[in-house]
């Protein structure tokens, strides 16, 4: 079912959309090993395994090409002068970025992963996106395959995309759990498999997260691997506009800004996040922000900062098993 047309060399790993069982869920126990011990192991964690198997799975796959953006983001250091920043990046066939940003080894305990994988406006495929924070004794993650549309109105798209990935949601469910409140603007750029999670630090808890993020990355793949390349103008114009509205979001709404600020400055985080992170967002279109997402508009022109104009969140997971959108929504 490859296109001939795309050029693509990706092998076949297809999750079966016709797949009845539901994968048994994954468990964990916080019980495992004296007090303090998987603390201590913790403390020696790092992301790079993460970044290794990604690339190394997407590399047996299609060729990759080091993209010019890792040339020009590769020497950049943190203010500190200890704390390890990683900026890798690459293209393939069909694929318009893959890009990692790892944070790390600043003895504050502290590690940070954004990797997320771009497909090209001629591909409608969703974007890759793997969001991990770690402290010495707290992790926030954000880990799913961000569509392009809103899946919540959209219920073609969803179809498409995400019904036979629901039992790779559910999978994690139980281990991984809601992480507390969304606010309804961001709940419109993830899917209904998104793991939205807080978790304290351990080895255990990790490596449920490296499975994960395999299981995902895996699962974005097989979706790839299928995809044909598309030749209707009207159509990858859409696509463009998507992604660009996605990029737009993320550059000004992302909650990495203030790590990045105390570890590079204020003028090296807009070069990061615009340039690196969310690369395309001053290229794939000429929209600002506000031409998106006019509610945001201050009386003076500028962006309010708040991170919801709706005012509404989500403290629990607002889909069911099956795909329903099923959540209320509580106001702030």
């Amino acid at each position: 079912m490859k296109s001939s047309a795309s050029g693509l060399s990706f092998s076949s790993t297809l999750l079966s959309a016709e797949k009845k069982e539901v994968a048994a869920p994954v468990r964990w126990s916080l019980a495992a090993g004296p007090a303090g011990r998987g603390l201590a192991k913790a403390c020696a964690f790092s992301y790079r395994k993460f970044v290794e198997f990604g690339l190394g799975e997407l590399g047996r796959r299609a060729h990759l090409i080091p993209s010019p953006l890792q040339g020009e983001f590769s020497s950049r250091k943190a203010l500190d002068g200890k704390t390890e920043m990683e900026f890798l990046a690459y293209k393939a066939p069909g694929i318009r970025l893959i890009r990692s940003l790892r944070i790390g080894g600043g003895g504050d305990g502290m590690q940070v992963l954004d990797f997320a994988i771009f497909p090209e406006p001629e591909y409608d495929l969703p974007i890759f996106c793997a969001n991990f924070f770690s402290a010495s004794n707290t992790n926030i993650v954000v880990l799913d395959l961000n569509p392009l549309h809103n899946v919540i109105e959209n219920d073609d798209y969803k179809e498409k995309y995400y019904h036979g990935l629901l039992p790779l949601g559910m999978k994690y469910a139980e281990a991984l759990p809601w992480g507390g409140k969304l606010t309804s603007e961001s709940l419109s750029f993830f899917s209904p498999i998104v793991i939205w999670t807080r978790f304290p630090s351990s080895k255990d808890m990790h490596e449920v997260l490296y499975s994960a993020f395999v299981d995902y990355l895996k699962a974005w793949v097989s979706l790839m691997d299928l995809a044909a390349r598309e030749v209707d103008l009207s159509v990858v114009v859409a696509h463009h506009k998507a992604q660009h509205r996605y990029l737009t979001w993320r550059a000004e709404k992302d909650p990495g800004h203030q790590v990045l600020r105390r570890l590079i400055g204020e003028a090296d985080t807009k070069t990061v996040i615009r340039r690196f992170l969310f690369d395309g967002v001053d290229s794939l279109g000429s929209k600002t922000f506000l031409d998106y997402f006019p509610e945001y508009q201050c009386k003076d022109g500028s962006i309010n900062e708040k991170r919801s104009m709706v005012g509404k969140s989500f403290a629990s997971r607002p889909w069911s098993p099956s795909g329903k959108f099923i959540g209320k929504g509580t106001a702030d």
